[in-house]
């Protein structure tokens, strides 16, 4: 912990990020402790890099005032701080500290989009580079298959205004492809005893890795949790995290439809070895085949993202709106009058069945 004051070591988390085109990238950050120049030395511990401060500015609405310190409980922008991202720290080189970091949601829908010309190929990288680090809850990929670049990000309109911004602010025009919703799996039921052994033997050095696991359902939004439980070393210890590592690398792709899987706990408990023919990989195989099985076994099931919704409807319409919402899968959850008339309906609907709602 740090006191709250100006006379404690500088501490600031960095909580936007805004390209300005005139002075270039802003960093909006908030004093926690301490007090900080222009000029100044501040650390990164999430990257851990040193960068110099160039100008510090107060923000009011779009006019900037240029000032030359900031104190605790202060909230200004930074010029010149190239590494820093949303989320992170900035703090004292000589008093290293790690505030808390803020918690993205997941995306739960994507688009593919490319450029309408070979010309803005180059510009529409740089422009979704730009916007991903602006807004942690937009992703970028590229799909190993097909080479399209992928957009992913909290719904249809997010990624409308992002495809917006990237031709007004870069110049980029771009083809956007339809929407595909980000679909999870995971388990339902407890797995006792899982095993994956992976044997080869080819004359000289063979492989052998031999483990079993127990599966367990975890809370939704927990992720994923490895525990070794190994006792009498049984499977030696050097060997522990490749066994993790080929189950995370399995995680990517669950066996239903092939989407990453979620909330998750696998304990390692048991195992055999072999002197010789034993190895990382061996273990990485058998982890990732024990966990394949124990999925098949555990009732694996698919989950989609639900969508809170509020219609606003004159009373005359309200059947036809919950008759339609019920049609799309959703689940009423209650209603309220509207001041002066009319009603504001609430459900749950998936994501699904949603795209284009609002429009159509």
């Amino acid at each position: 912990t740090r006191e709250a004051s100006d006379n404690a070591k500088f501490s600031a988390l960095a909580f936007k990020i805004m390209t300005d085109p005139f002075v270039g990238q802003l960093i909006f950050f908030r004093v926690y402790s301490g007090v900080m120049k222009s000029g100044d030395t501040i650390y990164n511990p999430i990257k851990g890099k040193k960068e110099r401060v160039g100008r510090l500015l107060q923000m009011h609405a779009n006019e900037r005032e240029e000032i030359k310190e900031v104190f605790a409980g202060d909230i200004a922008a930074a010029v010149g701080l190239k590494d820093a991202t949303t989320g992170e720290t900035l703090c004292d080189p000589d008093s290293i500290v790690i505030l808390e970091r803020m918690v993205f949601p997941e995306p739960v829908i994507s688009q593919a989009v490319e450029p309408k010309t070979k010309a803005d190929q180059e510009k529409m990288g740089l422009a979704l580079n730009r916007l991903a680090q602006e807004d942690p809850s937009f992703r970028v990929k590229t799909d190993e298959e097909s080479g399209q670049t992928i957009i992913s990000g909290m719904g249809e309109l997010h990624l409308e205004i992002l495809v917006d911004r990237m031709k007004r602010e870069f110049g980029v025009e771009a083809t956007v492809g339809k929407p595909q919703v980000a679909y999870r799996e995971t388990i339902r039921k407890v797995c006792e005893e899982i095993e994956g052994k992976f044997v080869k033997q080819s004359g000289g050095r063979g492989q052998y890795g031999h483990v079993v696991l127990k599966l367990e359902p975890q809370a939704p939004g927990k992720g994923f949790e490895f525990v070794d439980a190994i006792k009498g070393g049984v499977v030696p210890r050097e060997y522990i995290p490749a066994v993790e590592k080929g189950i995370i690398e399995t995680l990517n792709s669950g066996i239903l439809a092939g989407y990453p899987v979620v909330d998750i706990k696998a304990t390692l408990f048991f195992g055999s070895y072999h002197d010789v023919d034993s190895n990382e990989n061996a273990f990485k195989m058998a982890g990732s085949m024990a966990f394949k099985d124990g999925m098949r076994k555990a009732s694996p099931v698919l989950l989609e993202p639900m969508m809170a919704v509020e219609v606003e409807t004159p009373e005359d319409f309200m059947g036809n709106v919950m008759g339609d919402l019920s049609s799309r899968r959703g689940i009423l959850q209650g209603m309220d009058d509207i001041p002066g008339g009319g009603k504001i309906v609430r459900a749950e609907v998936p994501l699904a069945e949603m795209f284009g709602y609002s429009t159509g």
